[in-house]
């Protein structure tokens, strides 16, 4: 099956560069608004920490499931309606987060606000890689780097709502509006495709689609590792009081948005294999220096390393998805987005095994050895003139 793009001036335009910023923007807009309210919640219903867990995993599960169809999705509609219909979504289902009167239908609306931003996700991924593939230069990390932006601007909203008493409820629907607004500036503005010939299915990924999930399920797995343990390692190691851990990610977050605002001219003008090669030397002396530093400005500068190095590895992955025949490229990038998102759910869950078992220090420890394959693999996922 191939997939026509419907425009006359081909897939890179402002316009579509815009509404691609715009999607990246709103998914992490959506999910950062969550984050905030999860104390809320728990409060409100009286969780406790295995209930809470629980709900938790509804909405990676809803991701997930909704993933492993959206290749599909894009397939039989193409990425305009995916994407709208995952910006819809999570704009009507995110003031039910805030609302929901029993455990049971917060699960159930977590559940389907994440499957939202599953086929969200996968929607605009697959839009990202049309638009780069007629663009003259690369695209894809300044396009992932807005979904730090949207990460910031989404926490933020809701934390000012929060913290001027504007309650739980009104400060979705504040966030709800923006997104609103974010779509109906994107919508006239996405590609518009439709499919020719046979309708493709889910494929099971075979070849180097194989090989790259699995790159980007290390990668992503490191990533989430750092949200979930990086202030408790830092603490552990007496470097940082626990009011001050929290610094470890902030510094991670920001080198991780500006390396991905700066990726696309390092990658156009050094290529994407070096950029796996540099990329994942710099993060493992990142996780090297974090875990060794005698003090806590030298393991602060390692979350730092970690971000820059991180920062271009997955959308590399996500370009080579695309460029690569042995299947579908939106097959392709809906596995990936799949098994990275596996590798973010079920990494905290590893690492905490490890750390039960060998401590925590040699739980990272294993992370940086597991990410040697970035730069190892690297001439086999990208040709040497990429």
């Amino acid at each position: 099956m191939t997939v026509q793009t419907i425009t006359k001036t081909g897939a890179d335009t402002p316009a579509t560069r815009l509404a691609t910023r715009l999607a990246f923007f709103v998914a992490g807009f959506a999910i950062a608004c969550w984050a905030p309210l999860v104390p809320f919640a728990k409060a409100r219903l009286g969780l406790d920490d295995a209930t809470l867990g629980l709900l938790l995993l509804c909405l990676g599960s809803g991701s997930v499931a909704a993933m492993m169809v959206s290749g599909t999705l894009t397939s039989r509609f193409g990425t305009r309606p995916v994407i709208l219909a995952g910006g819809a979504g999570v704009m009507l289902l995110l003031p039910c987060l805030a609302a929901a009167p029993s455990t049971a239908l917060l699960a159930l609306a977590l559940l389907l606000f994440g499957a939202s931003m599953g086929v969200l996700d996968v929607g605009m991924n697959v839009h990202s890689i049309e638009v780069e593939r007629d663009a003259p230069q690369p695209l894809l990390s300044g396009f992932h780097g807005l979904y730090s932006i949207g990460g910031f601007a989404g926490a933020a909203t809701m934390t000012a709502c929060l913290s001027l008493g504007t309650g739980a409820v009104a400060g979705t629907m504040i966030s709800t509006a923006f997104i609103l607004l974010a779509i109906v500036l994107m919508a006239p503005r996405l590609l518009r495709t439709r499919p020719e010939g046979e309708e493709s299915h889910f494929a099971v990924p075979r070849g180097i689609v194989l090989v790259l999930s699995g790159l980007a399920a290390v990668t992503f797995l490191a990533e989430g590792a750092l949200l979930d343990w990086g202030a408790l390692v830092v603490t552990d190691l007496g470097l940082l009081s626990v009011k001050h851990a929290g610094l470890g990610y902030m510094l991670f977050a920001i080198a991780m948005t500006t390396g991905r605002f700066a990726g696309d001219a390092l990658t156009a003008r050094i290529g994407d294999r070096a950029a796996l090669m540099g990329g994942g030397v710099v993060a493992i002396a990142g996780f090297a220096l974090l875990l060794s530093a005698p003090f806590a400005g030298l393991a602060l500068s390692g979350f730092v390393l970690i971000g820059l190095g991180a920062a271009n590895i997955v959308p590399v992955y996500f370009r080579a998805a695309g460029a690569q025949t042995v299947m579908p490229g939106h097959l392709a990038v809906a596995v990936m987005t799949t098994t990275g998102y596996a590798g973010i759910l079920l990494g905290p869950a590893l690492i905490g095994f490890i750390a039960q078992h060998a401590g925590l220090k040699a739980a990272f420890w294993m992370l940086a050895a597991g990410l040697l394959v970035v730069p190892l693999s690297s001439g086999l996922v990208v040709s040497r003139r990429r």
